[in-house]
């Protein structure tokens, strides 16, 4: 007799699964969508709006993997290949989920870093169509403020009311957050270190219980909608800026309602360059500030590629010049001066530049010129860097930067 294959059993799809799909399905669309037409056939953008989606989900499902508000770690959110939400060339970002009420308790190495903060989050206001708003900013903890002991360790309890008893260093915690984003910033990339980080839920006992199957299945439900706001959130910024008139030109803006920290003061202005052309940005310089900086964006405001690029700079990197003047080049084609952003193939985006706990709060003049003629647009004492100078600087800053922690 003949063998039969013995019946298979139908599957039964994994709850949530087949959602989770099925709203990612549409979301370079969905991006591509507050572009202008124009934009939206662009086979580069097109693909290029794919990988911020991938983006997206990437940060999505890194948050529902590690997310656990009792057991808490803090997870990289956004840098050079996670890039929403433009992020800042010379910051780490981290992120951990916390329970409203809990007490936590944070420790590890102070390090040296510029800025070294950690902003609580909460629950985002009601979101409308374009609305960008995601709540007033919370409070905001220093790291660099915390005491630390022979060794450079800092230990710090977090929690709405300061625990009876304890005389160590205390933040108090809002009793409505639900995160902590942490923001460490270099100017040095190769002498400045990043604080290390731990943090533990107190209130509770120390070991985690096996997850149940609902809070897996809430956390992969939770991707595509994530996604779904977060990818297209910013993308439709650079035509805003060409359609209220600002094209190689620069205004101050406020991002204070969009998780921006107190006491940064930004400005920026759509960029449009042929391959001759530069521009020449130029400021007075605050009497006193603790950090600057200026980097670019594409045209769905990623921003561009700094590991592998001369495309951002800070104050150890821009020189002022004899005069007190910053003047930075922005253009396509190298002009062998130190003070160079470059557009990194991309011959239109985003110009944004940050002062932070500023004296004054200028903002920056643009001017266009030929890139033939910019020696002659700036003063006779700018250094001239040569193209084997450069290919050591941009190697150098990558090194510096792959060797940043990120986890």
């Amino acid at each position: 007799m003949p063998d039969h294959p013995a019946p298979q059993s139908k599957m039964i799809p994994v709850p949530g699964w087949t959602e989770f799909l099925d709203g990612l399905r549409d979301l370079p669309e969905r991006i591509l969508a507050r572009l202008p037409e124009a934009q939206q056939n662009d086979p580069q953008l097109r693909q290029e709006a794919a990988r911020l989606a991938l983006s997206a989900v990437a940060a999505g499902a890194i948050d529902a993997l590690a997310s656990d508000p009792d057991h808490p770690v803090f997870v990289p959110q956004i840098g050079n290949y996670i890039t929403l939400g433009q992020p800042n060339a010379d910051t780490n970002y981290r992120s951990a989920k916390i329970a409203p009420g809990g007490i936590y308790r944070l420790r590890g190495r102070r390090g040296n870093m510029n800025q070294a903060v950690i902003a609580q989050a909460g629950p985002r206001p009601k979101q409308v169509e374009g609305s960008v708003n995601l709540g007033a900013p919370r409070p905001v903890h220093d790291i660099n403020k915390l005491n630390v002991d022979a060794q450079g360790r800092y230990d710090v309890i977090l929690s709405p009311a300061r625990p009876e008893g304890y005389t160590g260093d205390w933040w108090e915690l809002d009793p409505t957050s639900n995160a902590l984003l942490v923001r460490m910033v270099g100017s040095d990339w190769n002498t400045e270190m990043e604080p290390s980080l731990s943090i533990e839920r107190i209130d509770i006992p120390a070991p985690r219980p096996r997850r149940p199957a609902a809070a897996l299945e809430a956390a992969l439900r939770g991707i595509a909608p994530f996604a779904g706001f977060i990818a297209p959130l910013l993308v439709d910024r650079p035509q805003k800026l060409r359609n209220d008139g600002f094209v190689n030109k620069l205004r101050a803006i406020d991002f204070s309602q969009m998780g921006g920290l107190k006491g940064q003061f930004y400005y920026e202005g759509a960029y449009d360059l042929a391959d001759d052309e530069a521009l020449i940005v130029e400021t007075t310089v605050p009497e006193t500030y603790v950090y600057r900086s200026l980097i670019l964006t594409s045209d769905i405001y990623e921003t561009l590629d700094w590991y592998n690029n001369h495309s951002s700079l800070n104050g150890a990197q821009a020189g002022v010049d004899a005069d007190g003047i910053l003047r930075v080049v922005v253009s396509a084609r190298d002009p062998g001066v130190p003070n160079w952003l470059d557009t990194s193939g991309y011959r239109t985006g985003v110009i944004q530049g940050r002062w932070v706990d500023c004296s004054s709060e200028p903002v920056p003049s643009v001017r266009k010129v030929k890139l033939a003629d910019v020696r002659n647009e700036l003063p006779a004492a700018t250094p001239s860097i040569t193209p084997a100078q450069r290919d050591r600087i941009v190697r150098d800053r990558r090194a510096a930067l792959q060797q940043r922690p990120l986890w």
